[in-house]
C-alpha cells in the first residue's frame, strides 16, 4: 500500500524559509537598536543556516560589547594607578619642601642665638693676663689719690682686646692715660683702655668680644709698660665702677 507524504506541522521547514526569516530577524534586531552593528566577518564566519541566526547575532554582540568594557576598566585603572603614582610623588616633594624649609629655619635660629650669645660674650683684654694693680689703690702715682681702673700686665707691643661688643666713641690721645680708646658696651656701659702703643680702631667704628684695639705700651703717666683698664657708666673720668666686679658680672674669670 502506498503512502502519500502530507505536509504536517513537524515538517521542516525549508532551507530558503530558514535562512530567510533567520535574516529578517536580524534585520529587525538591527533597525530597532538591539544590535547595533554585525560585523560581517563575523557574521561570514559560518553561513550556514544553523549559525547565522538571532542566537548567533547576540553572542557576537555580547563578546563585543565584553571586551570593550574590560578595555575600558584596564584603561581606567591605568589612569587611577597615573593618578595615584602622581599625587604620591607631589605629596613627597611637598613633605620635602617643608622639611628643608624646617631645616632651614631651624639652623638659622641656631646661627643667630649662636651670634647673639657671641655678641654678649665678655673676654679678658688681654688673654692669660693678670691684674699687676688693684682698683682703688692709693698713691701719689694717681692725680685722684687712688686708682680709678686696674692694671693687666703686658709687655709693650701686647695685643689689647675689647672686653665685649660695642662702638669707639674715643681714639685718640688721653692725657695722662696716654693713647687710649674708649668703646660704649651693647649694655650701655663704657670701657677704656690706656697706655697704647698704638691704635688700631677709630671712633664710631664697631667691635665685637676679643676685637683688636691697639697694642699695650707705656705712653702717659706711667712707669712702665702695661694696659690699663676702667668700666665706667658715662665715657668721661670719674664715673670709674669696679672694672674686677664688673667683668666679673659678665662672666670672665679674672
Amino acid at each position: 500500500m502506498a503512502f502519500t507524504c502530507g505536509t504536517g506541522k513537524h515538517r521542516r521547514p525549508s532551507r530558503v524559509k530558514r535562512t530567510t526569516s533567520n535574516a529578517v530577524g536580524v534585520a529587525a534586531l538591527t533597525t530597532t537598536g538591539v544590535i547595533g552593528t554585525l560585523a560581517a566577518p563575523a557574521f561570514a564566519a559560518d553561513s550556514s543556516v544553523e549559525q547565522t541566526g538571532l542566537t548567533q547575532a547576540i553572542t557576537i554582540g555580547d563578546t563585543v560589547a565584553a571586551r570593550i568594557d574590560a578595555q575600558a576598566a584596564a584603561q581606567q585603572h591605568a589612569a587611577d594607578e597615573a593618578a595615584a603614582r602622581l599625587e604620591a610623588e607631589q605629596a613627597a616633594r611637598k613633605q620635602a619642601v617643608e622639611e628643608a624649609k624646617k631645616e632651614r629655619e631651624a639652623e638659622e635660629r641656631a646661627a643667630r642665638a649662636a651670634e647673639r650669645k657671641r655678641l654678649n660674650t665678655f673676654v679678658l683684654p688681654i688673654p692669660g693676663s693678670y691684674v699687676s694693680t688693684g682698683y682703688k689703690a692709693g698713691g701719689s702715682l694717681w692725680s685722684s689719690g687712688s686708682h680709678t681702673g686696674v692694671d693687666f700686665h703686658a709687655a709693650s707691643g701686647t695685643s689689647v682686646h675689647a672686653v665685649g661688643s660695642g662702638t669707639v666713641v674715643t681714639a685718640g690721645w688721653g692725657g695722662a692715660y696716654g693713647n687710649q680708646v674708649v668703646l660704649r658696651m651693647i649694655d650701655g656701659t663704657y670701657t677704656m683702655y690706656g697706655h697704647l702703643s698704638s691704635i688700631g680702631v677709630s671712633v664710631g667704628q664697631t667691635v665685637t668680644p676679643g676685637g683688636r684695639l691697639g697694642l699695650s705700651g707705656a705712653t702717659g703717666n706711667t712707669t712702665g709698660p702695661h694696659l690699663h683698664f676702667e668700666a665706667r657708666t658715662t665715657a668721661e673720668y670719674g664715673s670709674d665702677i669696679d672694672p674686677v666686679a664688673y667683668l666679673r658680672s659678665h662672666g670672665v674669670n679674672v
